[in-house]
């Protein structure tokens, strides 16, 4: 089941959230949402519930021996079991047949494992488990004395399958004492929908016109993607650009509303980050709560900035050489990771200091060219469509522009282009805040903003449903991850 689906939208979420409205007490309505959680985790992947119930027994279990423990070293020991557990488990069932391919590849033989089948979102709730355990052994928060409650924070349906990562820390209190008023249910609603539309309408169409452009599609081949004139890689290259943003931060967007609805606050996930004039700004805008756990659980334990250039240089590597490992087991995310690590290093060795003496439009510049060539890395596994994609693109083996396919299609996703360029950056939020302090200053305009904000979610749905009724299965990216 996805956020994206007419069942989802107009059968599972009312249905759960009228059983929530209805139920009286914060322990009823735990227990209504934990058992709207599994249902909805169990609907794609019924087996790997008992995975995550039981990666949430074992944490539940650490943390406590850890809060327990007499002294520090003890406490460490704990930690390291919760380590060793969460990883361990994330490492077979993600990593397992990458190694095993990549060793038997090397020794010329034939894999050994069998094909192991990767549980969806084992990764965002896998590292939402050690924040908690690590919280909990620096003592900055006490650990969970109750299962149910530990499982209900691990397993939400508005962020278990692909995110934001929630620390529990965030949400502990709201998890026993929250309440949602009538105005924090209308923003919620909103922010749903938009995110609704921003998937179903324009992720969607972008996605489309990447694969259509390229010969083969989806399921295009080095060889197809030789056979592509170099405009349409380009204009593929910057649908997906556009569809990769607007398809994750849709689905934080879907995320927050719905923990809006409840009175559950999840941080924001993305502050649109392809208004960046750096790559260190692009990555404190673009999946925040992956890039802050990063930062708080491997860069700043690893010494951080703390040890001279040297060892800060190091420290970064790990990091994004583990960023790009987190997004798949393939060298190609891997590259993706250590091509960042290149820029940042580069950025505070002394390119950060020149992009803060030029005028900002060419850090701009700069720094959606590099996203837009590092989503080629992270498009294609496979290094030969990576390198004939780049040949493809400045007119090698093919002229760049030969085929009417090319314009028609383009032609025919123009207007969803445009509307995409301006949805990713921040025109929207700029125009909004425009709006509200026009309403708060004249009563007319606060008049049309007050029917403005019920028509808004309305249209967004209705936009929304019309693209989403006859459309194919079509889950968000980061599902895979």
């Amino acid at each position: 089941m996805v956020f994206s689906s007419l069942f989802f939208v107009y059968a599972f979420l009312p249905i759960s959230l009228l059983i929530y409205t209805l139920v009286k007490g914060i322990p009823a309505k735990n227990a209504v949402l934990l058992a709207s959680s599994l249902v909805f985790y169990a609907w794609g992947e019924p087996k790997y519930v008992l995975l995550l119930v039981a990666m949430v027994l074992a944490d539940w279990l650490l943390a406590l021996r850890i809060e327990k423990a007499p002294d520090k070293p003890a406490k460490k020991r704990w930690l390291i079991l919760a380590c060793i557990v969460n990883l361990g488990l994330i490492g077979v069932f993600k990593y397992a047949n990458f190694f095993d391919r990549t060793v038997t590849g090397l020794l010329g033989v034939n894999p050994i494992l069998p094909e192991i089948m990767l549980p969806i979102g084992i990764s965002f709730y896998t590292f939402q488990l050690l924040s908690y355990v690590t919280d909990v052994y620096r003592g900055e928060v006490p650990a969970q004395k109750k299962l149910h409650t530990l499982l209900l924070y691990a397993s939400l349906f508005h962020q278990c399958i692909a995110g934001p990562i929630v620390r529990y820390q965030d949400v502990a209190n709201e998890l026993m004492y929250r309440r949602a008023d009538a105005a924090e249910v209308s923003r919620g609603v909103t922010r749903f929908a938009i995110g609704l539309a921003k998937k179903a309408v324009l992720a969607n169409a972008c996605g489309g016109l990447a694969d259509l452009l390229i010969k083969g599609g989806a399921e295009c081949t080095a060889a197809s993607i030789e056979q592509t004139d170099g405009a349409a890689l380009w204009v593929s290259m910057l649908a997906y650009m556009f569809q990769i943003y607007l398809d994750f931060s849709a689905y934080s967007d879907m995320a927050i509303g719905m923990g809006q609805m409840i009175g559950l606050h999840y941080k924001e996930n993305f502050n649109y980050p392809y208004a960046a004039d750096s790559i260190t700004g692009f990555w404190r805008r673009w999946h925040i709560s992956l890039s802050t756990f990063f930062r708080d659980y491997v860069y700043i334990p690893l010494g951080g900035n703390r040890r001279g250039m040297g060892r800060t240089i190091f420290n970064m590597f790990v990091v994004w050489m583990l960023t790009g490992f987190w997004h798949g087991a393939s060298w190609n995310f891997v590259l993706w990771g250590l091509y960042y690590f290149v820029f940042l290093t580069l950025e505070k060795l002394f390119l950060g200091k020149w992009l803060k003496a030029i005028p900002k439009i060419f850090g701009h510049i700069y720094t959606l060219l590099v996203v837009y060539f590092g989503w080629i890395l992270f498009r294609f596994r496979d290094f030969d469509m990576v390198w004939a994609t780049l040949r493809g693109m400045f007119g090698a083996p093919h002229n760049f522009w030969t085929t009417t396919e090319t314009n028609a299609t383009l032609m025919s996703y123009v207007f969803f282009l445009v509307v995409a360029a301006i949805a990713v950056l921040p025109f929207t939020r700029f125009i909004g805040k425009g709006f509200r302090r026009l309403a708060s200053d004249h009563a007319p305009v606060a008049a049309v903003y007050s029917v403005w904000q019920i028509i808004l979610p309305v249209l967004m749905l209705a936009l929304a449903t019309m693209s989403l009724v006859g459309d194919s299965y079509n889950p968000f990216l980061y599902f895979q991850f």
